[in-house]
């Protein structure tokens, strides 16, 4: 499955409503860290038929950003059943970030 794209507008829908658990992936355009974790976030999105992966830019859409306390980027957070489970904030390994699932 495709990286979602998600907004204030779909935030809902797509993740407090979801049946699978989803991986959040709070980034920006010009956060180094970002780019590099960007990668790993792709590859589970089409590996992982079982989870929701989502990006929310925290430039297009801050309230998402403010709402969940994101004050460092990149921010991982993975919800189940519309509750925030766990969180990583920085850089991680493609393998971390599996754990965390």
């Amino acid at each position: 499955m495709a990286v979602l794209h998600i907004t204030k507008d779909n935030f809902e829908s797509e993740v407090l409503n979801s049946e699978k658990p989803v991986l959040l992936d709070f980034w920006a355009s010009w956060c180094g860290p970002c780019k590099m974790i960007a990668p790993f976030v792709e590859e589970i999105a089409n590996e992982r038929s079982d989870i929701k992966v989502g990006k929310i830019n925290v430039d297009d859409d801050p309230e998402l950003a403010v709402r969940f306390q994101v004050m460092s980027i990149p921010t991982l957070i993975v919800f189940k059943d519309g509750k925030e489970q766990k969180r990583n904030v920085g850089l991680i390994s493609k393998e971390r970030i599996l754990q965390m699932l």
